[in-house]
């Protein structure tokens, strides 16, 4: 059950969001998210009407506190760096770190909501009915920083490069704990930490190698 001390609307969101998380939309009906809320499922139909409309309530939520953080990350990273610019690494991590200080906040719906994302972000149904308009404009933004850390890459090296980034992390944030089981406890997806660190010198290897060896064709 959820926070009783917490705003009604606020606990349908919350519940809707580790429904989801957890089971995908449609795995979840508006009468269990009530439940769970601790609300009528009328307050759940007055608040938000349809089902999908709350699963667009649920996801844009924290989408603009989220893309602040990692636009604030970027425009530091670049500032530092004055004119010779931030290095692959500082830009990959200013893409990746805000989700682990968003976890950091004390909020534990930011592990349902980053769940969230994985799930949406792995669908060829939701990803392009729900991440593009929250979220591309901020990627273009990284893309185009990334393009001046690596002036002689194509274009679309850079794109396929950016979609393996994205599939590593989509698997991080779905903290589905296979490594935990393949590692024998040595390693734990919910320890993002750690996967950022391993994951910010991967990839910047990869777009190293991959868009040189491309711009030398």
């Amino acid at each position: 059950m959820e926070d009783q001390t917490r705003p009604r609307r606020e606990r349908i969101l919350d519940a809707a969001e580790e429904l989801f998380a957890l089971h995908g939309y449609d795995g979840v009906t508006l009468r269990q998210i009530a439940r769970r809320a601790g609300v009528d499922v009328a307050l759940a139909n007055y608040h938000f009407g349809r089902k999908l409309d709350l699963f667009q309530a649920v996801f844009e939520r924290r989408a603009a506190f989220l893309n602040n953080a990692r636009r604030e990350a970027l425009h530091r990273c670049q500032g530092e760096a004055g004119e010779t610019g931030p290095t692959l690494e500082q830009i990959i991590e200013a893409f990746l770190r805000p989700l682990e200080l968003a976890q950091e906040t004390g909020d534990t719906g930011w592990r349902h909501y980053l769940a969230l994302i994985a799930y949406i972000n792995n669908s060829p149904y939701w990803g392009p009915k729900m991440m593009s308009h929250l979220f591309d404009a901020l990627v273009q933004e990284f893309i185009e920083a990334l393009g001046k850390a690596l002036p002689d890459a194509r274009r679309e090296d850079l794109y396929w490069c950016y979609q393996n980034l994205s599939g590593a992390l989509t698997l991080t944030l779905a903290q589905t704990r296979r490594i935990d089981n393949l590692s024998g406890g040595l390693c734990r997806s919910a320890d993002l930490q750690a996967a950022y660190d391993h994951m910010i010198p991967f990839v910047a290897a990869g777009f190293r190698k991959v868009c040189s060896s491309r711009a030398e064709l």
